[in-house]
């Protein structure tokens, strides 16, 4: 088998596991807004309940965030497009997941001003803005050495493989933020009711192998 037949091996591969990461990132995204709409009663960032407020963050952390984050890292490596055209769309989703991600944030926060709870106590609130604040980092610094005023040729090979590598390693840790938020949420409502904790497991699980396949997707169009 030559190199050519080797790279359309790995392309035919990596558009299968692309399809799987778009379907499990829409189950995660139905299995979410299930919760927040049946059982949660909706989401609102301007209602005067703080509980729909707070339905907001965790809709837009995964949708908004991880999900659109994870969908832009995918459209650089396996969308077969001028390269111009794939780093404009890595750039611009990331971009709108960053947006997305500051009102998702600012929802928590409103939250748990309108409660009187303390801000920035837990684990999953310190991996969570701190993915956040090193992804921010990292689309800076990607515009500046990749799209405009854009670094040296050599700067951008010695760069490559870091921003490659961050962000695969922000997405675990955007999905690990996800998690232990929402074991988080679940140990706070004290659930009673079995559907709903099985529905916030299978969540769980949809937000997880949704962040594995996309880095198989990743790894795997590397040799595209």
């Amino acid at each position: 088998m030559d190199s050519t037949e080797i790279r359309a091996t790995y392309r035919h591969t990596a558009s299968r596991i692309t399809v799987i990461a778009h379907l499990l990132g829409i189950t995660a995204i139905v299995l979410l807004l299930v919760w927040l709409l049946h059982y949660r009663g909706g989401l609102n960032l301007d209602s005067n309940n703080p509980d729909h407020i707070f339905n907001v963050h965790p809709f837009l952390m995964f949708f908004g965030f991880i999900f659109i984050a994870g969908e832009g890292m995918m459209a650089y490596k396996t969308v077969l497009a001028e390269r111009n055209v794939q780093k404009f769309v890595h750039l611009a989703l990331q971009f709108i997941a960053m947006v997305l991600g500051i009102v998702g944030i600012y929802a928590v926060f409103k939250y748990h001003n309108k409660n009187n709870l303390v801000n920035l106590y837990s684990l999953h609130s310190w991996i969570g803005l701190g993915t956040f604040c090193l992804f921010g980092l990292q689309w800076i610094y990607g515009f500046w050495a990749f799209w405009y005023p854009k670094a040296s040729s050599i700067t951008r090979a010695r760069v490559l493989p870091w921003h490659v590598s961050l962000g695969r390693a922000l997405l675990y840790m955007a999905v690990c933020a996800a998690l232990t938020g929402l074991m988080e949420k679940f140990t706070f409502l004290g659930l009673q009711h079995q559907r709903e904790a099985h529905l916030i497991n299978f969540t769980g699980l949809a937000i997880l192998l949704f962040g594995i396949v996309v880095d198989l997707s990743i790894a795997l169009a590397r040799y595209i």
